[in-house]
């Protein structure tokens, strides 16, 4: 049987866990610095196996030995911003929790392929990266999917098509920045652009990237978990089943799109070897501009933390 590890116990964390559980695919170790938290819900999980119909385990640990000879590693762990907590103060406190993370993947579990929820997303990847010294494909991002799902929801809300004959693509940071993609999104094989006006597609495209924080203000003190672990617990069946499945994630870029040495949500091949392959589309002009300000943003992220951590 696989083993995946999930490090933190959280909303995401613990809902990944379960999700993962009920694909039936993997043991699942939830690892989190809360004692009591994640045996709690490990337990709870395993409780509930008969009535769900899995029958892997789900074990919480406060101890990171327990991650030992994991195939997959999804960080959840971190703080969402509090209040009179600016930008800075999250982007270090969240550094520093992923890097100690990663470089106990890299002890207890050097073969694992890393998937990186905490935000900021781009960023983390690259804190994760460094700290774990694995290669480049093997250590990737979750929020492409995540964002892309939320568009394939709002179009069929929208058209009153069903879901799965919905297909989206959203490239770029995860944040304010993100581009969704309407000449690759499509119904049944046709492009959204051959089914609904342009004023509709925009307003749509503005929802996708407001769609967290669409969350958070009815939540007010918390954030989306349902969709982002569903997302996350995707990603590791794509890998632990070597799907070979084309799925936008934040991946590691090496000269595609024309950007270099940033993570950034494009097209990947998710395989057993992680993030295989990276697919370049044929942008036009007001698309590849659009990805631009994304890649110019995560540059700005990327800037801050080195002004603090010292990249390898």
């Amino acid at each position: 049987m696989k083993k995946v590890s999930v490090i933190g116990a959280g909303h995401v964390g613990a809902k990944t866990t379960y999700y993962i559980a009920e694909k039936g695919i993997a043991n699942v170790v939830m690892v989190d610095i809360v004692e009591g938290m994640p045996q709690a819900k490990g337990l709870d999980f395993t409780h509930a196996a008969p009535l769900r119909n899995y029958g892997v385990t789900t074990v919480g640990t406060n101890d990171y030995s327990e991650i030992a000879d994991s195939d997959v590693v999804v960080i959840t762990a971190g703080i969402p911003r509090k209040p009179g907590m600016d930008r800075m103060d999250l982007l270090k406190i969240n550094t520093d929790i992923v890097k100690t993370a990663s470089r106990n993947v890299a002890n207890y579990a050097p073969n694992a392929t890393i998937i990186v929820v905490s935000n900021p997303l781009d960023i983390m990847c690259m804190v994760a990266l460094d700290a774990s010294g694995f290669a480049l494909k093997r250590v990737f991002g979750m929020a492409g999917i995540l964002d892309s799902t939320r568009f394939r929801y709002f179009v069929a809300e929208k058209l009153d098509v069903a879901v799965t004959d919905v297909q989206a693509m959203v490239l770029g940071g995860h944040g304010d920045t993100m581009v969704p993609m309407p000449r690759f999104t499509t119904v049944s094989g046709i492009p959204i652009t051959e089914l609904m006006s342009p004023e509709d597609i925009e307003l749509l495209t503005v929802r996708t990237r407001n769609g967290g924080a669409e969350i958070v203000k009815h939540l007010k003190t918390g954030s989306a978990y349902y969709a982002p672990a569903a997302s996350a617990a995707e990603m590791v069946e794509a890998v632990l089943t070597n799907e070979k499945r084309i799925a936008p994630a934040c991946a590691y870029l090496r000269g595609e799109y024309g950007y270099e040495a940033i993570y950034l949500g494009v097209p990947v091949l998710i395989g057993a070897n992680g993030a295989e392959k990276i697919i370049e589309l044929d942008l036009d002009e007001g698309e590849k501009a659009l990805l631009d300000n994304s890649a110019a943003a995560v540059k700005k992220g990327l800037a801050d933390l080195r002004s603090f951590y010292t990249m390898a």
